[in-house]
């Protein structure tokens, strides 16, 4: 069973975000280990650039694995504040530590949006 922590906000398409979804707010965005698991290891990561604007749903980057490339949807809306650069080195770190050095991306959010909780999420990918 993959973690799922309670702290943290979820999409369906298997992205966390950390920080309050208000306007105005920067979250922390990353994949979900049950995502990370089924990817396979990541070998390669295409990140959006700091200043792009990000919508809700919609694909803002790629992963590629050993198994497969992989759409990066972004769950929130706005503009993106800072992308991982160390993740162009290692980009491993995504499938070892998705919750904490494997973060993708941060966003400045320009509307709310529902998100899952942890016990939502859990259901969702049961």
């Amino acid at each position: 069973m993959s973690s799922v922590p309670a702290d943290l906000l979820y999409s369906a398409e298997h992205e966390w975000v950390s920080g309050d979804v208000e306007p105005g707010s920067v979250v922390t965005v990353g994949i979900t280990e049950h995502a990370a698991k089924a990817l396979g290891d990541v070998v390669f990561a295409e990140l959006p650039s700091v200043g792009d604007e990000v919508t809700a749903g919609e694909v803002c980057g790629e992963l590629e694995s050993s198994k497969a490339v992989s759409e990066l949807y972004s769950p929130v809306s706005g503009t993106v504040t800072a992308v991982n650069e160390a993740l162009s080195a290692s980009p491993d770190a995504i499938n070892d530590e998705p919750y904490e050095s494997g973060w993708i991306f941060k966003v400045e959010v320009s509307e709310e949006i529902e998100l899952l909780d942890a016990d939502a999420y859990s259901d969702h990918i049961a």
